[in-house]
């Protein structure tokens, strides 16, 4: 009894306990619900206050959704701020600080750039009309604003919309100063949104007057001069801190455009941009009429200098490569001399090529841009043409031909091609121009040929002289896509990523790097890695040597075999004989080899060739990838490639292509080298008793003439080196 007792006792404690607890948790559970009850109605009751109705609701509806896109906007803002600010991760305060004189192939001096510590003026030492000007032209309240002129760019849009004047710009100095610092000249969008936010930054490190300091120092002002005091002695012969108020004037106009508005090129456009200057002046209130009525009267004279011009995009990429070999040889020389590999007479016939093709068919062709490349079959480049102008406000100095990634077309095939050769092909091997389709993600993709249709078996030389897609797409499918990408790092193409249109050049390469690619199936299979640079002397007492190429850079690689080499130049051959570069892709004189690239749209037109000496490289098109008006690679490029290699080659005596024979000509005037090399060693065996069979009026007539010859005074002209009638005029004097 007492134990179903105890047990009972026992149950009654636990249930106790049960029921103690269940009312402890329905208590606080009723207490956390009336807690949160009574904190919703304070909330409702305190944002009740708030409660609007009517045009205030609409009011409230617009700062709200406002304050919301403006949070969106600034976190966007900082997005974009990040890579602006990586652009200036570099000692930009140092940048350029290499002084290098440049040489050409021969040694003579073809430009410098870098800071020359010699050419640098203080602010202060300019004179207050070069400012003046400078701020009247190109930011009139510089001092005033935060690195962007929201006033001026309103003005700007303002007036280019009423179509009064040309089309206005509304950057700042700041804005200028930030793109020659850190940014390329091409105009996109990103570009943009990069240099206002650096001009942000600009403003927040440096002075004003220190921003307008590093503006004069390193604007280009045409002529190959960087900054006001080059181009003060440049243009007028004299340092900044004496030039007039015209000289100021024509020196503030070539910040705009600096070689359309320069002298030497243009004085009307110069001295009309001059004018330009002075009404500036006096509209800004710096001046008045007749303070600038004399300048007017009596415009600035500059310099005729009989010097050539200044290969400016070669000299630009030939820096950076300077920069590059000092920074890796010498850590502690600065100021350099650099022989460089530049042929200033190919230069010349490079550009006349590319401004004269240009000059005839840019407007019925829809087409504003050229660029080329020049070089031998070891990768020297002996010339660049980097754009139409040089300065030009479109692209200012984009060097196109060295930085410009564009689609090369058809001119790409060759390196799939060759990869196939490699595979055991022949240029007789018979190949399929049918239909083909390769899975690009969930859809197939199907290449079509230019002239539509197929043209059925055919040996794979005229799949490459009549430049068929379809073809190299089943190639580079059937050996490999990955194979053809090994090949192109290889070359320097490193680049290119694995696509199904890969082998129809489907994504960006520089003419640079094109050029060097067909340098190496000319130079056997070797590499042809492009270079601009032979020897880097320190500017010191010692001159010492920094670099040499000779014995600083390993010997090139093999890429592709001799036999392949040879092939793939038969069939490029086949393409400048009885393909699509027929027209303009033979020579007269010499074997010839190349091919011709059309991107869809007509966006882009290449060809690239090589006789037995030279490889040029020539592409078209427009700088904001617009289509041409059915610009094709056969068309102008080969034209301004025609043009170029007609007059570039000094003699007949040009190398043999590996693969193709020699043209008839060569080996006709291989022929007649020899023979009168033979008629020269017979002549020349002769004993001095040959010359007793002279008579003796005959060597009597020779004695005096040596004797004459030898007391003759030499000539030296009076006036300017080859004045020829300052010569002739002193001549009759004696």
């Amino acid at each position: 009894m007492r134990d179903e007792w105890d047990r009972k006792s026992q149950d009654r404690i636990w249930s106790g306990e049960w029921l103690r607890l269940d009312a402890w948790l329905d208590s606080s559970l009723y207490e956390f619900y009336t807690t949160l009850r009574n904190w919703y109605s304070t909330y409702s009751s305190f944002f009740g206050r708030f409660h609007v109705t009517g045009y205030k609701k609409g009011i409230a509806e617009i700062l709200s959704e406002g304050a919301t896109l403006t949070t969106a906007g600034f976190a966007l803002m900082l997005a974009l701020a990040i890579p602006s600010i990586e652009e200036t991760d570099k000692n930009w305060r140092t940048a350029g600080e290499y002084s290098v004189t440049f040489l050409d192939r021969y040694g003579n001096e073809i430009g410098k750039r870098g800071n020359f510590r010699d050419e640098s003026v203080p602010l202060k030492e300019i004179p207050d009309v070069m400012i003046k000007a400078t701020l009247a032209t190109e930011d009139r309240r510089f001092y005033d604003h935060f690195g962007i002129d929201i006033i001026g760019l309103i003005r700007a849009l303002a007036e280019n919309l009423s179509g009064k004047k040309g089309l206005q710009g509304g950057s700042s100095i700041t804005q200028q100063l930030a793109k020659n610092l850190f940014l390329t000249p091409e105009q996109t969008l990103e570009r943009k949104i990069k240099e206002a936010f650096i001009s942000f930054w600009l403003e927040a490190r440096l002075t004003k007057d220190e921003i307008l300091k590093y503006y004069f120092d390193r604007a280009y002002m045409g002529g190959g001069a960087f900054g006001v005091e080059a181009a003060s002695q440049f243009y007028f012969g004299k340092s900044v801190r004496s030039i007039t108020l015209s000289e100021a004037a024509m020196l503030a106009g070539l910040f705009k455009a600096p070689t359309k508005y320069a002298p030497h090129n243009d004085i009307a456009a110069a001295r009309k941009r001059a004018n330009e200057v002075l009404d500036n002046m006096v509209e800004a209130g710096f001046l008045t009429e007749g303070q600038v009525h004399g300048a007017r009267l009596n415009p600035a004279q500059h310099i005729v200098r009989n010097k050539q011009k200044s290969p400016d995009y070669f000299l630009d990429w030939a820096f950076e490569e300077v920069k590059r070999l000092a920074a890796k040889y010498s850590s502690d020389e600065y100021v350099l001399t650099a022989q460089t590999t530049i042929d200033m007479n190919l230069q010349k016939i490079a550009e006349e090529a590319v401004a004269n093709v240009l000059r005839k068919h840019r407007r019925s062709r829809r087409v504003d841009q050229a660029a080329m490349v020049v070089m031998e079959k070891d990768g020297a480049v002996r010339a660049i043409v980097g754009g139409r102008d040089y300065g030009d406000p479109k692209v200012g100095k984009f060097n196109i031909a060295t930085n410009g990634l564009r689609q090369p077309g058809s001119s790409f095939k060759p390196y799939v091609y060759a990869t196939a050769l490699q595979h055991g092909l022949t240029p007789h091997t018979r190949v399929l121009d049918g239909p083909v389709s390769c899975r690009n993600g969930s859809r197939y993709w199907s290449p079509k040929n230019y002239s539509g249709g197929y043209r059925g078996w055919m040996p794979m030389w005229m799949a490459v002289a009549k430049s068929v897609n379809t073809v190299p797409v089943k190639l580079s499918l059937k050996y490999g896509r990955d194979k053809v990408l090994e090949n192109l790092k290889k070359l320097g193409l490193g680049h290119i990523k694995k696509s199904c249109s890969m082998a129809l050049g489907d994504q960006g390469v520089t003419v640079l790097q094109h050029t060097a690619g067909y340098a190496t199936f000319l130079n056997g299979g070797l590499r042809a890695k492009p270079y601009g640079i032979t020897e880097i002397r320190a500017d010191n007492a010692e001159k010492t040597v920094i670099y040499n190429r000779e014995e600083d850079e390993p010997p090139p690689k093999r890429v592709f075999s001799e036999k392949v080499a040879a092939d793939m130049n038969y069939m490029l051959g086949q393409v400048t004989t009885r393909g699509t570069a027929r027209r303009y892709g033979q020579l007269d004189f010499t074997t010839t080899a190349g091919k011709t690239g059309t991107t869809s749209g007509y966006k882009d037109a290449w060809f690239v060739g090589f006789t037995g000496q030279y490889v040029a490289g020539v592409w078209y098109g427009n700088t904001d990838f617009s289509p041409t008006n059915r610009v094709t690679g056969g068309s102008l490029p080969a034209m301004t490639w025609n043009a170029f290699m007609s007059v570039a080659h000094a003699s007949m005596n040009i190398p043999k292509i590996p693969g193709l024979p020699l043209h008839p000509r060569q080996v006709e005037e291989m022929r007649r080298i020899a023979q009168a090399r033979a008629l020269n060693r017979s002549l020349g065996q002769y004993s001095p008793s040959d010359a007793r069979s002279m008579s003796k009026r005959t060597r009597r007539l020779l004695k005096d003439l040596a004797k004459l010859l030898r007391k003759a005074t030499p000539l030296s002209p009076i006036g300017k080196p080859g004045d020829r009638a300052d010569i002739h005029q002193k001549t009759l004097n004696r």
